[in-house]
């Protein structure tokens, strides 16, 4: 959540969740930052991915390809899954060439979700320029990635 607040994206959230949206149990969590992220809570994820036009990644510690190789367009949706289960296996079976992972050493535990989407999203951030010029073409007019969302998976 934090990370969303302070690169201004939004964040989309698929049901069930295992924790309380409403804004005391927030509060007493010290997330104070929540107010100024724009939430979605979806029921189904390969619906909602369906219905959008922006590319999709997904990010799993089973993945080959490292999230480096991966082109980020301004509009991706990036995609992870529960810090317990992962990504379910339907995901993998219908859209494998779109899973990613980041580097960790063999044998050890994955990172936290807040840390893995934190890493992918500046990586997509970074492919945007940060949502500014190019440094080559200051004049050129970029799009922001003001629409990539960090979608948890269940």
């Amino acid at each position: 959540m934090r990370t969303c607040s302070v690169t201004g994206t939004s964040l989309v959230l698929v049901r069930p969740l295992g924790f309380s949206t409403q804004s005391r149990h927030l509060k007493r969590a010290g997330l104070d930052y929540w107010e100024g992220v724009t939430v979605e809570q979806i029921d189904d994820l390969e619906a909602y991915l369906e219905a959008s036009r922006a590319p999709f990644f997904f990010f799993s510690s089973r993945a080959r390809k490292l999230y480096t190789e991966a082109t980020y367009p301004s509009n991706a949706t990036l995609i992870f899954g529960s810090e317990t289960t992962g990504l379910p296996e339907h995901l993998w079976k219908r859209w494998e060439e779109h899973f990613y992972r980041l580097p960790m050493q063999e044998g050890s535990r994955c990172l936290n979700l807040a840390s893995s989407a934190a890493v992918a999203l500046y990586e997509a951030l970074r492919q945007n320029h940060f949502g500014g010029p190019k440094r080559s073409d200051a004049t050129k007019d970029n799009t922001r990635l003001h629409n990539a969302e960090v979608v948890k998976g269940t």
